[in-house]
């Protein structure tokens, strides 16, 4: 992994099984707006926030309990047609420590080169460190609704 690229993490109290089911349901922690499959090897899905952003992914490696990894495809950020994202992957891994359940979130290639790292790196620190922080230890994530964010 490029030692540049975006990372965070956190460690809660909830199994591994939990976090990895949290993870594959993005509609519960990123946007209620995402269509087609996020939770079996192979499955594309589309991200949409009205005209700003739009992405698809593909799930590319599914380990139950240890990791979740998806496959940017096409990326469009605005009226700049700003393709930064595509190619690049998005990893969740989780791991046992001994204070509970590590999850740790690393978008591989996202970089500070990257005109949109700062609003990026932002934007999942919230998704990642907020709603799906949240989804797993009490149920109820924040996603975006309805194209707009809560």
């Amino acid at each position: 992994m490029n030692d540049n690229s975006y990372t965070t993490s956190f460690t809660v109290n909830n199994t591994p099984a939990e976090v990895f089911e949290a993870i594959t349901n993005p509609r519960g922690w990123w946007s209620e707006e995402i269509d087609g499959g996020t939770d079996t090897i192979g499955d594309v899905f589309v991200y949409s926030y009205g005209d700003a952003h739009r992405c698809s992914m593909k799930l590319t490696e599914a380990v139950p309990g240890k990791k979740v990894v998806w496959q940017v495809l096409e990326n469009y950020f605005g009226p700049n047609e700003d393709p930064e994202w595509k190619d690049t992957e998005i990893v969740f891994d989780i791991s046992q420590t001994a204070t509970g359940t590590e999850l740790r979130f690393t978008h591989v290639g996202l970089v500070p080169q990257f005109e949109c790292y700062d609003i990026c790196s932002q934007g999942w620190g919230s998704y990642i460190g907020g709603s799906l922080h949240n989804l797993i230890t009490t149920g109820q994530g924040t996603p975006n609704k309805n194209g707009a964010r809560p």
